[in-house]
């Protein structure tokens, strides 16, 4: 069975939204360092455009069904 990967938002390992568990499960990396890049990117970018976009994400990117 061809089985493709498909970014959604964490269910099981969330803080806000589920974004960053996400994306640390489709990439196959650590959520804690997905998290840590994150806040720096934000940091670096003075904040709003790492709030909208973690916003948008939030909206676009479907939850995982339970039990994925």
């Amino acid at each position: 069975m061809d089985q493709t990967r498909r970014l959604t938002r964490s269910v099981e390992d969330r803080q806000i939204a589920g974004v960053c568990a996400g994306i640390a499960k489709y990439m196959g990396w650590d959520v804690a360092l997905v998290r840590v890049g994150y806040v720096l990117l934000s940091i670096a970018s003075v904040g709003f455009p790492g709030v909208l976009v973690y916003i948008i994400m939030a909206i676009v990117v479907p939850e995982e069904q339970p039990g994925s």
